[in-house]
């Protein structure tokens, strides 16, 4: 099994890259991959056991995902890239700034924080062990990419949520929780030292605003931007609030 993982690539120009989060894909991109690749080379990899790549084994630590797509990217031949993580994947592109800080040009970590733990998620993380194992992936899927959107399931983009996250087995989805509750960031915070973009909708509620505030506050220079009106994916909800935003940072 080589190293290239599934996903979406579109365009030319400088690398920007797209980390999807917990129960999702690469395919949550597609409005952004077709939106910036007139600027730039947009690459958005479907993580180990996610989409395209969900015939290799899911990490259970956010290192082990950070490693993924660092070793996928040097199998495209970037060396420096843009990176733009959400949710549990802004967890992973924290990592990948940490751990390569020489590679990331410029840094947005949006809808996310640097602890796994979530202290103000809608539901502890081991609740969500607990209803995975009791309800499945399907049921589990639905339950919580509704609380992604601030109209819950009758969001437009909620159907594509469910199914990306109805579509990962039961290993991958738990492998995932293990990640992120063993996962702390805080102490690396300083370690990043890329141009950073913190974005956040004030109605999220998997990461509540303490969260946002310790990446604003704990990295040197980061900017803040927070999307009134907005739940967790805030680029579903207000897409084109969040494509000015990206454009804006990103200098295009």
């Amino acid at each position: 099994m080589g190293t290239r993982l599934g996903g979406l690539r579109a365009g030319a120009g400088p690398p920007l890259v797209l980390v999807h989060g917990y129960l999702g894909g690469a395919a949550m991109w597609e409005r952004e991959v077709a939106r910036f690749a007139g600027a730039f080379d947009v690459i958005a990899p479907d993580l180990p056991g996610y989409g395209g790549s969900a015939d290799r084994p899911a990490p259970d630590r956010i290192g082990g995902y950070a490693a993924a797509v660092l070793a996928h990217l040097d199998t495209l031949g970037l060396d420096r890239f843009h990176l733009l993580g959400h949710s549990m994947g802004g967890m992973i592109a924290q990592e990948m700034a940490a751990t390569a800080p020489g590679r990331v040009d410029r840094l947005v970590l949006y809808g996310t924080g640097p602890r796994g733990v979530l202290p103000d998620r809608f539901e502890p993380i081991q609740t969500s062990r607990q209803r995975l194992k009791a309800d499945g992936v399907a049921a589990t899927a639905r339950r919580i990419a509704a609380t992604w959107f601030r109209d819950g399931e009758k969001a437009p983009a909620f159907a594509l949520c469910e199914r990306l996250g109805q579509a990962i087995s039961l290993e991958t989805a738990r492998a995932g929780l293990d990640a992120m509750e063993a996962w702390d960031g805080r102490e690396a915070l300083g370690r990043i030292g890329a141009p950073t973009l913190v974005l956040w909708g004030d109605r999220d509620r998997s990461y509540g605003w303490p969260q946002p505030e310790a990446l604003w506050r704990g990295i040197g220079g980061a900017s803040l931007a927070v999307v009134p009106g907005c739940a967790h994916n805030v680029h579903q909800e207000k897409p084109e609030i969040f494509a000015t935003l990206l454009a804006d940072f990103l200098g295009t």
